[in-house]
């Protein structure tokens, strides 16, 4: 089953693709990894946020995703 991550905004053009499968467990080293470094440069910016099963992480850094987790990757939004 593994890991889904969700490239969503502009990091689905900087990925490639909407959303890769990766093997689990996964943690914030593993996530950066696995995403290339084009993507890692962009995660670790502070207004960049991750979700991890449905949840708006505090500290991205505490990422521990398992077999079936699902996590978006959310850049800043702007609009008015």
């Amino acid at each position: 089953m593994g890991v889904r991550i969700l490239f969503l905004g502009p990091l689905q053009d900087l990925a490639g693709e909407a959303e890769r499968t990766v093997a689990a467990p996964l943690d914030w080293a593993g996530l950066l990894s696995e995403v290339g470094p084009v993507i890692a440069e962009q995660l670790q910016v502070e207004r960049l946020n991750i979700a991890c099963g449905g949840r708006v992480l505090a500290d991205k850094t505490s990422l521990v995703a398992e077999d079936g987790d699902e996590i978006a990757l959310l850049p800043p939004v702007s609009g008015g």
